[in-house]
């Protein structure tokens, strides 16, 4: 079941994994908010009797110090941590800055981000601090020799990968970083993640390896993600037009 897409649901994905085999889950699920058919529920309860569901599963499977990243909106993030409080250890609430937006609005503070939780099964047992370092905002801390003098006297000198990755993550949407002539165009899925934040997860939480699930795959972007950087990876699709696409982006190597 390596380096391979299912077309499958995702609880009946879930079911033929074994238990305590995987290092790291990578999961963008349905956000209940009516994109498109695939995106709606009948009811509140229905839509979280679904997602209780699949991350039960998540929890069984997961070998212990293995890693979840859940992407969602920020309410329903809330939820998603208060259900897991006594289940997983939280480790970071990820804001990820889209820069480019979501729609305008007149009656409260335009909506700029999305959530990624970040849990684990205790303590994470792979944390690749130093393989997501970031660029320096200060140019003046790269180019004093000597360092920073602190308040202590001693000099710190940056580190040349870069300061620790914060989180907060900036990424352009995928849908503004593959405009053409100024327009975006239509892509392969609404709701693509990009590949660089998708890498982000894998460089800090995953290893040669390690074995990755890729739960709800969408675009097939971590599939392909995990394929560049040489990392076992299986995933689940239930939306035959999506699977389809996936399969074409995993041929190509991108993403269209």
């Amino acid at each position: 079941m390596k380096n391979k897409i299912f077309l499958m649901d995702v609880v009946e994905f879930l079911n033929t994994i074994k238990d305590k085999s995987v290092d790291l889950i990578i999961a963008d699920p349905p956000y209940n908010i009516g994109i498109d058919e695939w995106d709606k529920f009948d009811s509140q309860d229905q839509y979280w009797m679904f997602m209780k569901k699949w991350i039960s599963l998540c929890i069984q499977k997961m070998k212990i110090g293995a890693s979840i990243y859940i992407f969602n909106n920020q309410f329903n993030s809330a939820i998603t941590l208060n259900l897991l409080k006594n289940k997983l250890t939280f480790n970071n609430w990820i804001t990820w800055y889209k820069k480019d937006g979501f729609h305008p609005s007149k009656n409260k503070f335009v909506n700029n981000q999305e959530t990624c939780l970040f849990m684990s099964n205790g303590n994470p047992k792979i944390f690749n601090f130093d393989n997501v370092r970031i660029p320096y905002l200060s140019k003046q801390r790269l180019s004093n020799s000597l360092g920073i003098k602190t308040k202590q006297g001693k000099y710190w000198k940056p580190n040349p990968k870069g300061k620790l990755c914060t989180d907060v993550w900036e990424f352009s949407s995928e849908r503004h970083s593959k405009k053409i002539n100024g327009k975006t165009k239509k892509l392969s899925h609404p709701t693509i993640k990009p590949q660089a934040m998708i890498e982000r997860i894998l460089n800090a939480s995953a290893n040669k390896n390690s074995i990755v699930l890729d739960l709800f795959s969408g675009s097939g972007q971590t599939i392909i993600a995990c394929n560049k950087l040489g990392i076992n990876c299986s995933g689940c699709e239930n939306n035959k037009l999506f699977y389809k696409n996936i399969l074409r982006n995993i041929k190509n190597g991108k993403i269209n």
